[in-house]
C-alpha cells in the first residue's frame, strides 16, 4: 500500500462516519420536534411517542427538511395550534443543537 492509498481510505472512512453521525443526530432532532409538537397538540404519552416516530419516517419522502416542515405546520394546524414555517424551522434548529449535545454525550 501506498501512502496515497492510505491516505485515500482515511478520507473513505472519514467521510462515511461523519454521514452517520448527520444521519443519527438528524433522526434524533426529527424525534425531539415531534415531541415538542407532540406537547402543543396535547397528545397522551402514547400518541406523542407515535407522533415522533412518524415525524423520523416523514424525513424519508423527500431530501432536506421540507417534508418534516410540511408534515409538522399541517399537523399542527390540522390539531388548532396556531403554528407558521418559521417557528416550525426555528424548533428544528434548536432541536438539532440539543439533539447534537445529547449523542455527544452518548458516545
Amino acid at each position: 500500500m501506498t501512502t496515497f492509498d492510505d491516505r485515500e481510505r482515511a478520507f473513505e472512512t472519514k467521510f462515511a462516519r461523519d454521514e452517520e453521525v448527520a444521519f443519527r443526530i438528524t433522526a434524533r432532532r426529527n424525534r425531539l420536534v415531534g415531541q415538542w409538537a407532540a406537547t402543543l397538540m396535547k397528545l397522551t404519552p402514547e400518541e406523542a411517542d407515535s407522533y415522533s416516530k412518524a415525524v423520523v419516517q416523514a424525513d424519508f419522502e423527500e431530501a432536506g427538511d421540507e417534508d418534516v416542515v410540511r408534515k409538522l405546520v399541517g399537523d399542527l394546524t390540522a390539531a388548532g395550534v396556531d403554528m407558521d414555517e418559521a417557528t416550525v424551522r426555528r424548533a428544528l434548529d434548536e432541536q438539532t443543537v440539543e439533539a447534537r449535545r445529547q449523542l455527544m454525550q452518548s458516545e
